[in-house]
């Protein structure tokens, strides 16, 4: 691995600030390799010094991956104010710098994909790339016959908007009545919305995958765990594929 500045390596790793940063090194803080070390624009190699913080050893992660299964009540966000978020969650994250590929609204369960590796993050947030994802959801009202069919053809929403063709597996019908909806697209509240253009309502939404990315079963709300080098090489792989196939 290429030299870094020392201050970029902790900073990255979310011991603060590069001025909080120089302020540690100043008060002998910091060590490299067991001996304080007072510069923090210093060059280190990751994976070969050892960098320590008061006693604590800092190791570096270049990338993280984490799927986390979000619960109702936290907010999509990497900071917030009132809420609590996402990134919260993910309490032995090594790196400052993590960020939630895509939005889950604050009442809505399940996978959500944590990392900071933004080109994969383009890969399968890119309206050009139609990534499927599925959802299951608990539907207050009566859906219509032809819904399975007008799911297909595309929905148009009360702004006009039309969306693109999305494959719907109704469970069982009840009230609420249980649902899996395909869709390929990830526009503002789209499930909601897709449904009140049918006459229904939903009152309970958690998203089960995404891409190749399906959430693990034994994840509660609020559980998360680190990807497995096999499902990170699939995301990639099918992050980069064009996807011209309708869903069916």
């Amino acid at each position: 691995m290429k030299e870094i500045r020392l201050d970029k390596y902790l900073t990255e790793m979310g011991e603060g600030t590069r001025s909080q940063i120089k302020e540690m090194a100043r008060k002998g803080r910091i060590t490299v390799d067991g001996i304080p070390e007072k510069k923090s624009e210093r060059k280190i190699i990751p994976g070969q010094n050892v960098i320590a913080v008061d006693g604590r050893t800092i190791s570096y992660a270049e990338v993280e991956y984490y799927m986390l299964c979000k619960p109702q009540g936290v907010v999509s966000a990497t900071e917030d104010k009132r809420y609590q978020t996402v990134i919260d969650l993910i309490s032995d994250r090594k790196r400052g710098d993590l960020f939630p590929v895509g939005r889950l609204d604050i009442d809505t369960e399940g996978l959500l994909l944590i990392t900071n590796d933004g080109d994969l993050a383009h890969q399968l947030l890119s309206p050009k790339k139609h990534v499927d994802k599925v959802y299951y959801a608990k539907i207050d009202g009566e859906i219509p016959a032809d819904a399975k069919k007008r799911m297909e053809e595309g929905v148009e929403l009360e702004d006009g908007t039309l969306t693109m063709p999305a494959s719907l597996e109704i469970l069982e019908y009840g009230n609420p009545s249980t649902i899996l909806l395909t869709i390929r697209e990830g526009k503002f509240h789209q499930v909601k919305r897709m449904f009140e253009a049918l006459g229904c309502s939903v009152v309970y939404l958690k998203r089960l995958s995404m891409g190749s990315l399906k959430l693990d079963e034994s994840l509660q709300p609020g559980d998360y765990r680190p990807l497995t080098i096999e499902e990170i090489d699939l995301l990639k792989r099918h992050g980069k594929e064009e996807k011209t196939k309708d869903v069916k």
